[in-house]
């Protein structure tokens, strides 16, 4: 009983360090694109500009307190925040749920937040952060060579195989189908991707994430809310085969391996 309370316990801080970092990642989302300081100055209505108070800066409770509007001008509060805040929250829990307390468990848990944020910029501005890419590929390799279990070859691999099938297909895409394929961002985003998780991952990610882009892309078609030409972010759902790699990639890789030896 005092064994399954501390576990609780330690979940509910797990979830409230997410989602106080998820906050942090709301301010990287809006701040990032339109190049501003992530640091200064503090928090701040869009709208009106006004400072915003400690007590309402308090993760999803000041969203549901607020009634989802700015204190001072009333304006919209964007529903993205209190769904950032409450993503990581369960993403920081469900690391922690599959590779306990940990120092890996640290080092996913920054990845998860990275990739929030790389999905909220490309969804939003249809930019993946140099800001981001660029400073994971290192801390993915430090991590790998210092902490990680796949090691530090293996996440010189995954940057390497990631980031450069993306590339190819870039390069190629003009001359096979007679227009631009992946941008840079998605090209880093993987290798950022590999350089945490290594190559296999790496390729399981791009399996998913064209899988499921897909998928929604042929159902928003059908349904006529965009034309065939129209540009999809791809980098979602690089995020999305990223997570499935990360929590389910080796469960995966067995159960293929296991198909084919039959």
């Amino acid at each position: 009983m005092h064994e399954s309370q501390s576990l609780i316990s330690a979940y509910f801080v797990v979830g409230l360090l997410g989602a106080l970092v998820g906050s942090f990642l709301n301010v990287c989302i809006y701040r990032l694109p339109r190049h501003e300081s992530i640091a200064w100055p503090g928090s701040n209505c869009p709208a009106c500009s006004h400072p915003i108070a400690w007590y309402d800066n308090i993760p999803v409770f000041s969203y549901v307190q607020l009634g989802g509007r700015c204190r001072h001008c009333s304006d919209g509060i964007p529903y993205r925040y209190p769904v950032v805040e409450t993503l990581n929250a369960l993403g920081y829990i469900g690391i922690v749920w599959f590779f306990g307390i940990t120092w890996s468990a640290a080092v996913y848990g920054v990845l998860f937040s990275a990739l929030l944020v790389v999905a909220g910029t490309d969804l939003s501005h249809k930019i993946i952060p140099n800001a981001i890419t660029f400073p994971g590929i290192v801390v993915g390799l430090l991590s790998a060579a210092t902490i990680l279990p796949l090691g530090f070859y293996e996440g010189v691999l995954g940057m390497l195989v990631g980031g450069g099938i993306l590339w190819l297909l870039a390069w190629a895409s003009p001359y096979l189908f007679g227009k631009e394929g992946m941008g840079g961002g998605d090209i880093k985003l993987l290798a950022m991707i590999g350089a945490f998780l290594g190559w296999k991952p790496a390729l399981m990610t791009i399996m998913v994430g064209s899988f499921l882009g897909s998928l929604v892309g042929v159902a928003l078609i059908a349904t006529k809310v965009i034309r065939r030409e129209d540009y999809i972010p791809f980098g979602p759902f690089l995020v999305c085969g990223a997570l499935v790699s990360l929590f389910f990639g080796q469960s995966l890789l067995d159960w293929y391996q296991g198909l084919l030896a039959g």
